[in-house]
């Protein structure tokens, strides 16, 4: 088959494709026909060794074990079932849970040996993946590369509002919300869970499509006073920021929260490291959440929410799987809206078969 393969940290020269042998499926697993598999930052920041410090880089500490094929968000159909498997399961077509774990019900997302697929396993930039069919779950719409948009960067925006509890006679502010999880954070928030949103992207362009997702108001970084448009629009401090950017609009997020207010980030593409007077945290009440993918149960109500229309794939764009580098490059790329969605095969709208 053939596969992208991560050669190494470093650029997206590190990027190569090969010709491998298919894998088999385990006795409890299933192998899967990649149909589409949308990117996410992790692929980014595993290759140029952003988790970690020194050579080390991973969602596990021992890093990345080279080479590697990356991709997490894999929409595909099961084509051949372990010998433990129920072959009924052949030819479903499936979405999947995108890691293992020994955690209990409710914390496999923060279990020790939590293994994410791309990462510490073989992933979705390739024809064919290989992997347990209990995480295989029945795929929330009809269409391949709509379906493969959600595990990762769906579940993370799920869980991010669920952790901070949204109600409808709240507040929240989405920060990155052109972005594939920022996205999904606008319309999770507001059409789920009722929240008021104030979408924070650096391009007004998107202003009517992030409406449309559910934004109440859409409002610039780039503006030179943007805490005080904040407060002006929302009459007020917000209840809660949901952040993928870091850094860079931290100040802004805290002095925008009300007392007992709540922040919860799951990404820092604006920078890593900030400064932090703890007088702000104790004196206002914030809570804070550090927040990345989910439990089983909430992958399932979020498929559910998708296939009852209330949460819908954005998509900025499709690249076939040898463009993955270039892929890799535009997904960089600022003022875009949505996921961007590798497609192994040659049909560029990849539609299950009716």
């Amino acid at each position: 088959m053939k596969a992208i393969q991560v050669t190494g940290y470093g650029d997206v020269d590190m990027l190569q494709l090969v010709e491998i042998a298919t894998p088999e499926p385990g006795e409890n697993d299933v192998l899967i026909q990649v149909k589409a598999c949308a990117i996410n930052n992790t692929e980014i920041w595993i290759r140029e060794g952003a988790y970690g410090t020194g050579s080390k880089s991973g969602w596990r500490p021992e890093g990345v074990h080279f080479p590697r094929t990356p991709g997490s968000d894999i929409a595909g159909t099961i084509v051949k079932a372990g010998k433990r498997v129920d072959t009924s399961m052949i030819g479903k077509d499936v979405v999947l849970f995108p890691f293992t774990s020994s955690g209990r019900e409710g914390a496999e997302h923060i279990s020790e040996d939590m293994s994410f697929i791309g990462s510490e396993y073989d992933g979705g930039y390739a024809e064919y993946v290989v992997w347990p069919a209990e995480l295989c779950f029945n795929m929330p719409l009809p269409n391949y590369t709509e379906s493969a948009v959600f595990s990762v960067s769906g579940m993370t925006a799920w869980h991010m509002i669920e952790q901070i509890q949204a109600h409808p006679d709240e507040t929240v502010v989405v920060t990155g919300a052109n972005g594939g999880v920022g996205s999904l954070n606008v319309q999770i928030a507001s059409k789920v869970f009722g929240a008021k949103v104030i979408a924070i992207v650096g391009d007004l362009a998107v202003t009517d499509k992030l409406k449309k997702l559910g934004a109440t108001h859409v409002l610039s970084y780039k503006s030179a006073h943007l805490a005080k448009d904040i407060l002006e629009v929302n009459g007020g401090p917000v209840d809660s920021v949901l952040d993928v950017v870091g850094d860079a609009l931290f100040p802004t997020s805290l002095q925008v929260l009300k007392k007992g207010g709540k922040f919860c980030i799951s990404g820092s593409a604006g920078g890593r490291h900030t400064d932090l007077d703890f007088r702000t945290l104790y004196l206002k009440h914030l809570t804070f959440y550090g927040s990345v993918l989910g439990t089983i149960e909430e992958f399932k109500r979020m498929l559910q929410a998708i296939s009852e229309g209330k949460i819908e794939p954005v998509i900025d764009k499709t690249f076939p799987l040898e463009q993955a580098p270039e892929a890799q490059v535009y997904f960089k790329k600022t003022g875009k809206l949505g996921k961007i969605v590798l497609l192994p095969g040659n049909d560029p709208i990849q539609t299950k078969e009716v």
